[in-house]
């Protein structure tokens, strides 16, 4: 179970009105006021970030991470906290407080994430807050000066804008997995993996280290006789990337798992979103430029819709060179110095490991994704054996080569010729065990063998463990 809240809602916009007031009001109120430097950022910046935070929280990101407020929640709990230590005089007392404070901060975390089924028992405890305000600042209703009206109102608006915001909560009702604690951007994590997994995935930190190869051909007569009949259906520009890519988009349906990344030594998911990363030359000549591309696939995809999506990509970046996204923030990053760059890569590391990475960055990066394809069959060599990328988390990198034909013996005894293709595949073995890719390897060739069955209907999506 989880929540969310609708920009639709007047409550939402209400909470947004009365937490900003709060935070111009504290600001207004410490302008006439001196302090000192733990004054002004404890007393003051603290719950004006909070604020700040709730209200963009609800604002741009209520709709599907919601739970996210229960970090301004618990700055808002230090502050109290902090204010509470300055006027209580034992450490026993004080440490009952920030318990006090922590606790209910927790509580509305674990309520906003959806481990709470109901969300009454933290209504009535907002507003048993805001009347507890209430009743130890009633002076300031009457005969108070300006002064004290001013510093109590700042409280009250907090804790009514908190209010208004768990008022406006709703369940999501639409059967879809939704983010919570721990989740990323780009994947949701799993919860239930085996020990041993989990232990691997701090033994083997990086790519590097625990990356396995595996390279293998196959038989393509059939494989030609589809990519034939698919261009005299109108799929002109069909080849042999079209029937990998398909091949590999039908076995995650089935195996799941192919879909994982790795990232902070967590191992996640990313459902049903595929992301297909390619590098496309403008030309067929060394001095041309490539640009990256990625592609946005789901399981339920057929080889229609992956012909159409991949072609209008390539399209589109061998007219304009500019219109790769990642040319352009390549282009940008290149022109931050040296050694200026080596400390943004590492802030850009760090911020990915912890998930924090924007999400248009995510987009554009061919270093995060599902699957890396490069064909080296229209440079005419063998596949290439691909490192797997210490930046990011793309956890596989697939490789295919030139035609070749082989002499060998059929069952009669007659010499006959058949044409081949090898291939690579490079995988981070921390996302599933050697077994299951194996087995999915296995199932993606039998799909490149008989090309044919790609066009039969998709019988079950396959869905990764919780």
């Amino acid at each position: 179970m989880s929540y969310f809240v609708s920009r639709k809602s007047l409550l939402v916009w209400l909470s947004a009105l009365v937490m900003t007031a709060s935070a111009a009001l504290r600001i207004a109120y410490s302008c006439g006021k001196g302090a000192d430097a733990a004054t002004v950022w404890f007393q003051i910046v603290l719950p004006v970030a909070a604020c700040l935070i709730f209200v963009l929280m609800i604002l741009l990101g209520g709709q599907e991470r919601f739970y996210r407020t229960a970090i301004p929640a618990f700055l808002l709990a230090i502050y109290y906290s902090m204010r509470v230590s300055a006027a209580l005089p034992g450490p026993s007392l004080r440490f009952v407080f920030w318990v006090a404070y922590l606790a209910i901060a927790g509580f509305y975390a674990m309520t906003v994430s959806g481990r709470v089924r109901n969300n009454w028992a933290l209504v009535l405890l907002l507003a048993a807050g805001i009347g507890v305000l209430a009743y130890t600042h009633r002076s300031a209703f009457s005969g108070a000066s300006w002064s004290e009206r001013v510093g109590f109102l700042p409280e009250l608006l907090f804790l009514t804008g908190g209010l208004f915001a768990v008022l406006a909560m709703q369940p999501h009702a639409d059967g879809k997995y939704h983010p919570t604690w721990g989740d990323r951007v780009d994947g949701r994590r799993l919860r239930t993996l085996d020990p041993v997994q989990v232990v691997a995935n701090y033994i083997m930190p990086t790519r590097g280290g625990s990356s396995n190869f595996v390279r293998d051909s196959v038989e393509i007569t059939a494989m030609e006789r589809y990519i034939r009949e698919k261009r005299r259906a109108g799929l002109t520009s069909f080849g042999i990337t079209h029937v990998f890519l398909a091949a590999y988009v039908r076995t995650v349906a089935k195996y799941p798992a192919l879909n994982r990344f790795l990232s902070g030594q967590q191992v996640y998911s990313r459902g049903e979103d595929i992301q297909f990363c390619m590098m496309v030359k403008e030309d067929m000549t060394t001095e041309a430029p490539e640009s990256a591309m990625k592609l946005h696939l789901t399981q339920t995809d057929s080889v229609e819709d992956i012909y159409r999506k991949m072609n209008e990509q390539v399209t589109r970046i061998k007219e304009a060179s500019d219109a790769s996204d990642f040319d352009k923030t390549a282009r940008l990053l290149s022109l931050i110095p040296g050694v200026v760059f080596k400390f943004v890569v590492w802030v850009l590391k760090v911020m990915d490991y912890f998930g924090l990475l924007p999400k248009f960055l995510l987009e554009v990066s061919p270093f995060h994704g599902s699957i890396f394809f490069t064909s080296m069959g229209s440079l005419g060599i063998p596949p290439i054996v691909h490192h797997l990328y210490d930046f990011g988390n793309l956890p596989v990198f697939c490789a295919f080569g030139c035609k070749y034909r082989k002499n060998e013996i059929d069952l009669d005894g007659n010499v006959v010729q058949r044409k081949y293709i090898d291939f690579t595949v490079n995988t981070d073995e921390r996302i599933c065990d050697g077994f299951y890719f194996a087995t999915a390897l296995k199932h993606m060739k039998k799909f490149l063998q008989h090309p044919e069955r790609l066009d039969e209907p998709l019988d079950e999506v396959v869905k990764d463990v919780d």
